[in-house]
């Protein structure tokens, strides 16, 4: 399953700015326990889909599992040895781009130190700093 999305306006975007606090998405909605991310940056489609394999594989069918972000960024890249010109590259992944606050997943359903080792294990597949949020946690 390769997250990209299905139709986008324009094709090429442009850099960006990574900088800043979420204002969105940095509380959590659907489970009891969730990970945000400490750190701005980009996180690319296939990060995301390798903490979805590893955490379908230790859920067993059991509990649910949120995935709170979406890669809707293009990232182009010119081939080795290439001339410089000639127009921008050809698009080589999608990411998303996070903000610090921002809650990349939510759990429900599981016990809360089952819920820790679970997000550790994910937390090894992303490139940024991550810390393990609770219900009981955010609200106290």
């Amino acid at each position: 399953m390769v997250l990209i999305p299905k139709r986008v306006k324009y094709r090429k975007l442009l850099k960006g700015s990574r900088r800043g606090i979420a204002s969105r998405g940095s509380r959590l909605v659907f489970g009891e326990f969730g990970l945000k991310v400490l750190e701005n940056g980009w996180i690319k489609n296939n990060q995301i889909e390798a903490c979805r394999v590893v955490l379908a594989r230790q859920l067993h069918k059991g509990g649910k599992l949120w995935i709170r972000i979406f890669p809707d960024k293009s990232i182009t890249k010119k081939p080795a040895e290439v001339r410089m010109g000639k127009g921008k590259g050809d698009i080589d992944h999608w990411v998303v781009v996070v903000k610090r606050g921002r809650v990349l997943f939510e759990l429900g359903g599981v016990p809360e130190e089952y819920a820790r080792i679970c997000f550790r294990l994910i937390a090894y597949k992303l490139p940024l700093k991550t810390k393990f949020v609770s219900r009981t946690s955010e609200n106290g």
